[in-house]
């Protein structure tokens, strides 16, 4: 045994953690036998007849040697590989730029909106402002979760659908197949349980059927159609029936001018319920097959539709903000159509037998989902009361950076959705290869990105803050908080892409569970310093941030759950 070995091992002793490296032919080119055995020298000598070398170590300083190790073949990377347009690069700007585009195009749709409002009058525009805020905030409980577990599973049972290596149509899916059985056994239950990485469950119940009149037969599009529709009726009925209380909760009293336009604006907007639930499921979908120039083009035809019809419903028929709303509806279900009718010349939607919906793994991972939208809405929401309670002045100023420190992030969520779908597609393939390459891409471009935009936005707020305000103190303010909302944006391009990343990788346990840890240490911190004023909450919320980025490094990093095999 080499003496630098026998100062780690005791020799007869069990050791707490052993890597065992066989060498075949030289020590230039060893073949690596990785695993979590406990194992004596003695027992590992016996095992591997050729030269063996055990050591014993720490789990910990294991994790933290291997997360030191990847940030620096990351930035390596990045280096060489960042611009490459070669066959990965161009796939992820197929998919990342229409939907970075697609992503933007409600905004504006949304501000011209807002314009055609504001002409009608400040209590019209303040009540349709309430009526949004409602309407978007129960539409993104169920929306998020929908649309990413979607996507996600589509891609997965498109992939499998395709052509996996060693799969054929009409054969049970045998995802172990392509798999040694020395590398699975170095996959840990607990690391993986929870997580919709192991395909084992999709693999006995899932079978990959022939293509009839070249359509797809993927499952998990009728699951997301029918959910979204269920979802969307039952966010339609609950905000008509409820929109006087919703609407005083929020803070409109019974006497108020703007009560009645709100309750006009938010009973009407809520019949599109069923049509905004509908369509994202099937931007879902799209996404899932690496297809986001068929929702670009759909939501440019419905939000150009809603531009034009604005003006003509809301002045020529003279229906104000209910006019906007109907307008707006008719937008939505315009999307819905185009979606549908082109969704069904490429997918078979009814499934063989209710049992291919699989609706049990749609509710158990958009639950974790739902946790970790629960988690990120109030770190910001909370932050943002305590902007309120420290005066009108920090709180305008706080709301116009948050507002450009947000946005900024759907150009990341582009590049979040091209890794999202190309790495389930290369999971349930299980190309590890294609996994690691995609994701050290897209996590490269998004570092790039943030620093573009870091540098784009400190520029820009020094000269652009008086856009929003001409108040000289919310300007005072704005000014202080603009070296946070720049020098963040490389933190909050990566923490975007991670997500996506772990939701390709179907993590979704952890994404959650993730999460909630970050909010419970960034709640503590808004806490603590808030009290050091506006400064404060942007220092807690840089830190809250940075913590999500971290989250997402670290279960890379260390090599576990889906990213076992970077153990290998």
């Amino acid at each position: 045994m080499p003496s630098d070995v026998a100062n780690f091992v005791d020799r007869g002793k069990p050791c707490r953690r052993v890597f065992a490296f066989e060498v075949s032919g030289s020590r230039s080119e060893p073949r690596f036998v990785v695993g979590t055995w406990k194992f004596s020298w003695s027992e590992v000598s016996n095992r591997h007849k050729t030269l063996c070398t055990a050591v014993c170590i720490d789990h910990k300083a294991l994790a933290w040697a291997r997360f030191q190790e990847l940030i620096i073949t990351f930035f390596n990377r990045m280096s060489r590989s960042v611009f490459r347009m070669d066959e990965l690069g161009q796939e992820i700007a197929q998919i990342a730029i229409p939907a970075a585009l697609a992503l933007t195009a409600d905004p504006i749709a949304s501000l011209v909106d807002t314009a055609f409002i504001g002409q009608i009058g400040p209590v019209e525009l303040a009540a349709v402002g309430v009526s949004i805020a409602v309407f978007n905030q129960v539409s993104r409980i169920a929306i998020f979760p929908l649309v990413s577990v979607t996507t996600s599973f589509v891609a997965e049972e498109d992939a499998i659908v395709k052509g996996t290596p060693g799969v054929q149509e009409t054969e049970t899916i045998e995802m172990d197949s392509t798999v040694s059985s020395e590398s699975k056994s170095l996959i840990p239950e607990n690391d993986a349980g929870e997580s919709t990485y192991k395909l084992e469950s999709l693999s006995s119940n899932f079978k990959v059927l022939k293509l009839e009149n070249e359509k797809r037969c993927i499952p998990s599009a009728s699951s997301a159609l029918i959910i979204g529709a269920i979802l969307g009726l039952i966010q339609a009925a609950f905000l008509i029936a409820c929109a006087k209380p919703v609407l005083k909760f929020m803070g409109i009293k019974p006497d108020s001018p703007m009560l009645k336009p709100a309750q006009q604006y938010l009973t009407l907007r809520s019949l599109g319920a069923p049509a905004v639930l509908l369509s994202l499921a099937m931007q879902g979908v799209f996404r899932g097959f690496k297809d986001t120039k068929t929702p670009l083009y759909a939501t440019v035809a419905g939000d150009v539709t809603n531009i034009i019809l604005d003006p003509i419903f809301m002045f020529v028929f003279r229906l104000g903000v209910s006019g906007a709303a109907i307008a707006h509806v008719i937008s939505q279900y315009l999307i819905s159509v185009i979606l549908f009718g082109r969704l069904m010349e490429q997918v078979d939607l009814l499934p063989p037998s209710l049992k291919h919906l699989q609706f049990s793994r749609f509710l158990k991972n958009g639950f974790l989902l739902l946790m970790r939208v629960i988690a990120v809405t109030f770190c910001v929401t909370l932050a943002a009361s305590m902007a309120a309670r420290q005066g009108s002045t920090s709180m305008a100023a706080f709301q116009v950076c948050l507002q450009v420190w947000l946005a900024t992030s759907l150009l990341a969520d582009g590049l979040a959705v091209a890794g999202q779908a190309m790495l389930a597609s290369a999971f349930a393939k299980k190309d590890y290869d294609r996994a690691s390459a995609t994701a050290s891409r897209v996590l490269q471009l998004g570092l790039v990105l943030g620093l573009l935009l870091a540098i784009l936005l400190g520029v820009g707020l020094q000269f652009g803050a008086r856009l929003f305000t001409k108040d000289i103190n919310v300007l005072h303010l704005i000014s202080v908080g603009i070296p946070f909302v720049a020098a963040t944006q490389p933190i909050n391009a990566l923490a975007f892409v991670f997500d996506g990343v772990n939701f390709g990788a179907s993590d979704f346990a952890y994404s959650a569970k993730s999460m909630v840890l970050v909010a419970i240490f960034s709640i503590l911190f808004l806490f603590i310093l808030s009290s050091h004023g506006f400064i404060g909450l942007w220092i807690a919320l840089t830190i809250y941030m940075s913590l999500r980025a971290f989250a997402g490094f670290w279960r890379i990093g260390t090599g576990t759950g889906p990213w076992n095999f970077l153990r290998w």
